[in-house]
């Protein structure tokens, strides 16, 4: 029987090599493909494998980002650094151009956020550069609706998925075939769990952000929940700030990811974190629970 030491830093290299293979059929099948990149873990675990799926050469396509304006500060030093660590292209596009433009509409009232509006952009992204395909950190054990993906994911002309129009995908076979105006979102690591991402971060020795280790922070209450305090969050008058120890297991937009009491300062002890915990690591995303097929809907607008 294993233990949590057992399964601590035990990652499966056969998910690295699936993962390899199918960014090289993406650069392969498509002309213009791009990784869509949040600054959080499971992106930062693509770059690692573009690079490795492409050494000695440089990865080929764009690290592509779509910034609320409200995310973590520590996210975005974090992408810009990595970006130039790498020498990936980095191309940036903004939420607010798209409010500016009358194309998305700010949200108002206590729950107002800014990540249902990143669809609008990207979407807006995809056709100013004509991207085919978008390769995405999503993975089938985080939400239901993400189970239902197929690995090559097709989008219509108007970027919107319909689950009873994907491709069977049999003994790997990948079937990047679209027709013109539509793209392929791309899920590499569709087949990883939480627990792979972080063992894998941990034998790769790779950096991250440092909001996933235990931090000390100003934070709300609100729903039994721990939120950064933020000029971004519309606080009632009983929402008062008060400083604790937390860490991130997600990383999204400030106004939808909530943070986890935690005094974890390592991997390991993140490890042992996940395995006994009681909620998913989305169970911290409040865009997620605003109706139960809240995920699937934005999917169907065009959410990667």
């Amino acid at each position: 029987m294993q233990t949590i030491q057992d399964k601590i830093g035990h990652f499966p290299r056969q998910l690295e090599d699936e993962s390899i293979y199918i960014l090289r059929e993406v650069a392969a099948q498509f002309e213009r493909p791009a990784l869509l990149f949040s600054g959080g873990k499971d992106s930062i675990t693509l770059v690692r494998l573009a690079q490795k799926a492409f050494f000695p050469g440089k990865i080929p396509f764009p690290l592509v980002h779509i910034d609320t304006g409200h995310n973590f500060p520590e996210t975005i030093e974090f992408r810009d650094w990595l970006a130039k660590e790498t020498g990936a292209e980095l191309i940036v596009r903004y939420v607010q151009d798209s409010i500016n433009q009358g194309k998305a509409t700010e949200e108002s009232g206590k729950y107002a956020s800014r990540n249902v509006l990143q669809t609008v952009t990207l979407l807006d992204t995809i056709e100013e550069f004509k991207f085919d395909a978008c390769i995405g950190g999503a993975r089938r054990d985080e939400e239901k609706a993400r189970a239902k993906e197929r690995i090559f994911s097709v989008r219509d002309d108007f970027g919107q998925w319909d689950a009873k129009r994907q491709r069977p995908e049999l003994f790997d076979m990948l079937n990047g075939r679209i027709a013109v105006g539509e793209n392929v979102r791309v899920f590499p690591i569709s087949n990883w769990t939480e627990l792979d991402v972080w063992n894998y971060i941990k034998e790769e020795k790779m950096d991250i952000p440092s909001i996933y280790y235990s931090h000390q922070r100003q934070v709300i209450e609100r729903d039994g929940m721990l939120w950064a305090d933020s000029d971004y969050l519309n606080k009632e008058a009983d929402e008062i700030p008060f400083e604790a120890t937390v860490r991130f297991r997600t990383v999204g937009d400030m106004t939808c990811t909530a943070a986890v009491a935690s005094d974890a300062i390592d991997i390991d002890v993140i490890i042992e974190e996940i395995l006994s915990a009681e909620i998913s690591e989305r169970g911290a995303r409040i865009d997620d629970k605003r109706s139960e097929a809240a995920m699937e809907k934005r999917k169907q607008q065009g959410y990667f």
